[in-house]
C-alpha cells in the first residue's frame, strides 16, 4: 500500500493579472493535476478550469484505482484528456470571448500500487530517486522539438523565441491524440514535482533537485519551489504540486 503525502501552491505572480493555472490534488491520493491555461482575458483561466473538473470526473467513472493497471489505466486518462480536449474546443468555437483558449495538463494518476504519469504542452513532471532526477515529461514545444531534432542545442533552448510556442495543448486538434502516460513502479523515498512552465521559468533542474531533497514536508517543499521560482525571475503564474512516496 502506497503512503502518500503531497503539498500544492498556486500563485498569479508577480507580472500577471490573473492567475491561468489550476491544479487538483485528490485527497484520496489517486490523481495529482496541473493546467496551465492560455488565451486572451480570462479564456485561459477558462480552459484550465475546464481540464482539472473534467478529467478527474471522467477518471473517477473510468477507472477502479484499486485494481486497475496497465493499458486499462492509461486507455482511461486518453479518454478523459480527449473528453476535456473536446469541451474545451467546443466552448472556443461557441463563445467568442473564449476563442483560441487551451491549457497544457501535467499529472500523476494512482492505480493499484502504480504511477501513470503524463501530459500535454510545457507543464513537467520531474521525479527524484536516490538523489537522481529526471523529467519524465517531453515538452510539446518549437524549441523541444528543434531539439530532438538536433537543430539548437538544450542550452539555446531555454532562451529561444520559440520557446513558449506549443503544437500540441488541450483546445488544439493535437491535444485529443492521447496523453503518452508512462506507467512507473513508485519506491519509498521518491519525490515527485508536476508544475507549470512557470517553475522552470524561475528556475533550472538543478534547483528543482536541491529544494525537493532537502525539505521534508511537499507542502513546505511546495512553498519553496514557488518563492524560488518568483526569486528567480519568473514573469508567469507559478503552480506546483509535491508529492512524497513512503
Amino acid at each position: 500500500m502506497l503512503n502518500l503525502k503531497h503539498g500544492h501552491l498556486s500563485v498569479t505572480g508577480n507580472f500577471r493579472e490573473n492567475n491561468e493555472d489550476a491544479c487538483v490534488v485528490d485527497d484520496a491520493g489517486r490523481y495529482f493535476i496541473v493546467a496551465d491555461g492560455m488565451g486572451g482575458q480570462a479564456a485561459g483561466e477558462k480552459a484550465s478550469e475546464l481540464a482539472t473538473e473534467i478529467v478527474p470526473k471522467k477518471l473517477k467513472s473510468l477507472i477502479d484505482f484499486a485494481a486497475d493497471t496497465g493499458e486499462k489505466v492509461s486507455q482511461s486518462i486518453d479518454a478523459a484528456v480527449t473528453e476535456a480536449n473536446a469541451e474545451i474546443l467546443a466552448l472556443s468555437e461557441l463563445d467568442p470571448s473564449y476563442h483560441n483558449m487551451g491549457t497544457t495538463i501535467a499529472f500523476i494518476v494512482a492505480s493499484a500500487g502504480r504511477f501513470f504519469v503524463g501530459g500535454i504542452g510545457d507543464s513537467r513532471v520531474y521525479q527524484l530517486r536516490g538523489g537522481a532526477m529526471q523529467q519524465l515529461t517531453t515538452d510539446h514545444s518549437l524549441t523541444q522539438a528543434l531539439v530532438d531534432a538536433g537543430t539548437i542545442s538544450e542550452e539555446d533552448a531555454a532562451t529561444h523565441r520559440y520557446r513558449n510556442v506549443l503544437y500540441r495543448y488541450l483546445g488544439s486538434k493535437e491535444g485529443g491524440t492521447g496523453a503518452e502516460s508512462k506507467e512507473v513502479e513508485p519506491q519509498s523515498g521518491d519525490r515527485y514535482l508536476i508544475c507549470s512552465d512557470g517553475v522552470t521559468d524561475g528556475i533550472g533542474d538543478q534547483e528543482i533537485r536541491r529544494l525537493l531533497s532537502s525539505v521534508d514536508d511537499p507542502q513546505q517543499a511546495a512553498e519553496e519551489v514557488v518563492q524560488a521560482a518568483l526569486d528567480g525571475g519568473s514573469k508567469d503564474n507559478v503552480t506546483c504540486v509535491v508529492v512524497h512516496v513512503s
